[in-house]
């Protein structure tokens, strides 16, 4: 059985990580439709989630997409 990633609320985040802080990833999620973050937020009711594992996979992929440009 696949394990759980954590769900942590956006307010949080800042307890288990660094970056990026509150308001980035506020915008991130404000333009989460055109920008991909989508697949990493979660919501149940007002409350927003961040998908700590669907979040990394998110920065690797951002990540190749910014050296196949250079």
């Amino acid at each position: 059985m696949k394990k759980q990633s954590r769900l942590i609320p956006v307010l949080k985040w800042g307890e288990y990580h660094s970056w990026p802080p509150v308001g980035g990833l506020r915008h991130l999620i404000h333009h989460s439709k055109t920008n991909g973050f989508d697949k990493v937020v979660k919501r149940v009711g007002k409350t927003v989630l961040i998908d700590e594992d669907q979040f990394f996979i998110w920065v690797n992929e951002q990540d190749k997409k910014s050296k196949v440009k250079e």
